[in-house]
């Protein structure tokens, strides 16, 4: 991947803000920035929020792909063109955090967010203070030296449901996400997955499967902690290891052992808690 250069032409942003939803909470010296993924939308940190509010400010927002980030009138930040790529999405966490006047921050990026956010920290180092990055991948497709986790022929399989029938793919991909054991978190996230545009999301899984974003990896100087479940159909544990391997910077991998599942922030919330309070020091 080619990240564009920066220039220093003036540009109009647009209020990303009001767009994405934006909302913090809480206080302190430290920023936390909690990213939800593909499908999702801000409410997947809802058990999430309470404690780190208690000893940060917390920024939580909607990516515009999701269902929540459509306004009455119809209108959405979300582009085509733009959003065609994981670097559109990196400009408008970069467009953020300057709008709101942040630096330093501790990027939390949930699946694709994870990218995301390694992105945005090359692009703008100074922004960020360190990234965890949760059920994170760079690649989904297995290769001949690399386990992604599928092979391209179920990628394909994926796509396929998603075009052709998208709500009944948006209920059974839920239940393989998250941990069943936990209907609620199930039914909460088919929830947010339903509430997406059909075709938004024909496009955004055709770029999240797709996708390929290793060479990223060796140029994230920003200290980063993987963080994954035991059992997660999504990215297997040998993912989080290759990238403890690649990335630049100083990096840890956390495996919580009693999850399941890619999104233990839902299922598993104390626990990721508790890797947290390690990470971040309270």
């Amino acid at each position: 991947m080619v990240l564009e250069e920066e220039t220093t032409q003036p540009r109009v942003v647009p209020a990303y803000s009001s767009a994405m939803n934006a909302k913090t909470t809480g206080s302190g010296n430290e920023t936390v920035v909690l990213s939800h993924g593909f499908g999702g939308d801000q409410s997947v940190w809802d058990k999430i929020v309470p404690d780190l509010a208690k000893h940060f400010q917390v920024l939580v927002f909607d990516w515009p792909f999701a269902g929540t980030a459509v306004k009455d009138d119809g209108s959405t930040l979300f582009d085509p063109v733009k959003h065609s790529s994981y670097e559109g999405f990196a400009n408008d966490l970069i467009g953020l955090l300057e709008e709101l006047n942040l630096k330093s921050v501790v990027f939390v990026g949930h699946s694709m967010s994870a990218m995301i956010g390694c992105i945005a920290s090359v692009k703008r180092p100074q922004l960020f203070n360190s990234l965890v990055l949760v059920g994170a991948s760079p690649r989904y497709i297995n290769t001949d030296d690399y386990e992604g986790g599928f092979e391209k022929s179920e990628i394909e399989d994926i796509i396929s449901n998603v075009e052709s029938n998208f709500y009944n793919w948006a209920t059974h991909f839920s239940t393989l996400v998250v941990d069943t054991c936990d209907p609620h978190s199930v039914d909460k996230f088919a929830k947010c997955l339903s509430r997406m545009n059909p075709g938004v999301a024909l496009q955004l899984a055709k770029m999240v499967f797709y996708s390929d974003e290793r060479d990223v990896l060796e140029r994230v100087e920003i200290p980063c902690t993987i963080i994954q479940t035991s059992s997660d159909i999504v990215v297997p544990d040998s993912v989080g290891f290759y990238m403890q391997k690649k990335i630049k910077g100083p990096s840890t991998v956390e495996i919580i052992s009693n999850a399941k599942g890619h999104f233990p922030q839902l299922t598993t919330h104390h626990e990721f808690l508790d890797v947290l309070r390690v990470v971040l020091g309270f």
